[in-house]
């Protein structure tokens, strides 16, 4: 079992700073992923946790005791990297059985180990086989076994997904949240795709340049994101942006922007809001679309329509301002007809237009 606790962490290359003072606590037993764009520090903070890198300053912590100064071969930890990095000349066996040959344990064990990782990733019947012979997905599967036949404390995963189609990445999915629950240790998961860490975290923190801008609960993240980035990154397709300005009209508070004016509910819109020029948020599934004319709706025109099965993504031009709205199927509309958009008071986001700090989030559905 293992608690693992970064403390003021950082790490620079050269004069670039890739980790900059990341405190963190990952739960034993807890599935928590780091997310983010590109660059942003991710891999780099899941590699000094394993050790393959040497913090520049801070401490990593294993169960309350610092490892910092401890190599890699070391740290109570098992690696899946993003390339499988199997042994080509070597059977499925022999490579998920690798680390405990290494580890000079007894030939009867690593057998029997080998099978029981083997059947917890259904792969019994390719153990024979040469990475060669096998598919994208039974490779990442022996990644994974090679991972777990070891009986880690944390086990870390370095977008071991990103190489895999769209379909099997949705199987891999399921089958690492699944393996998490099997053997009950903690995972550590990076990925830049949001859809992933959505689907399979406890937590998830979200990166950008190095620093953690929230960590929280998918459900918390997606529903009241700490800002503007969070917000934007978090949701496929992301929220929606105005740029406009608080108002009182007639005894109510009210959003202007050169788009549209929106009503707002009281909780959306405090009375001792200190902020006049704000980003007004809302999500695609927030908006409804209607043909005919209803009050505190806004006109626009249809831009785009996008099938997705049950859902259609409909872009609408209200007066230069480019919204996307998802709405059940069907939907006939075609280009520039004319549409009515609602958007959902008690759904609304706030945030500042200097740092993008969250003024306000809706309660959670």
């Amino acid at each position: 079992m293992a608690e693992v606790r970064l403390e003021g962490v950082s790490k620079s290359f050269g004069g670039k700073t890739a980790v900059d003072d990341l405190t963190l606590t990952v739960e034993d037993r807890e599935f928590l992923t780091l997310v983010g764009p590109s660059g942003c520090g991710k891999s780099t903070t899941l590699r000094m946790i394993c050790g393959l890198e040497r913090a520049t300053a801070g401490n990593i912590f294993f169960d309350g005791k610092p490892v910092s100064w401890l190599p890699a071969n070391k740290r109570d930890v098992s690696m899946v990297f993003q390339s499988y990095a199997l042994y080509p000349h070597k059977t499925v066996a022999q490579n998920i059985g690798f680390a405990l040959k290494m580890m000079r344990v007894p030939k009867a064990t690593i057998a029997e180990e080998v099978r029981r990782a083997a059947r917890t990733l259904d792969i019994e019947d390719l153990l024979d086989r040469k990475p060669r012979e096998l598919s994208g997905g039974q490779r990442q599967r022996v990644a994974l076994g090679r991972a777990i036949v070891r009986d880690a404390g944390a086990y870390l995963l370095d977008e071991p997904l990103s190489n895999l189609d769209a379909q099997l990445r949705v199987l891999m999915r399921a089958e690492i949240k699944r393996l998490h629950v099997d053997v009950a240790r903690t995972f550590i998961y990076v990925t830049h795709d949001q859809v992933e860490a959505m689907t399979m975290s406890d937590r998830i923190a979200v990166m950008r340049d190095g620093v953690i801008q929230q960590c929280a609960t998918p459900e918390e993240i997606y529903e009241r994101p700490a800002n503007r980035f969070v917000a934007s990154f978090m949701g496929s397709p992301p929220m929606n942006f105005l740029t406009g300005e608080l108002a009182d009209a007639d005894g109510t508070r009210v959003f202007r922007s050169p788009a549209l004016t929106q009503t707002l509910t009281p909780p959306a819109a405090p009375l001792d809001a200190v902020e006049r020029a704000v980003v007004l948020g809302i999500r695609p599934e927030d908006l409804t679309l209607s043909t005919t004319p209803v009050q505190g709706y806004h006109p626009g025109k249809v831009f785009v329509s996008e099938p997705l099965g049950p859902d259609v993504l409909v872009t609408v031009n209200i007066e230069g301002e480019l919204l996307k709205a998802r709405v059940p199927t069907p939907f006939r509309l075609g280009h520039d007809s004319t549409v009515y958009v609602g958007l959902d008071p008690a759904r609304l986001h706030l945030f500042t237009t200097t740092d993008g700090t969250a003024l306000h989030a809706p309660q959670p559905r």
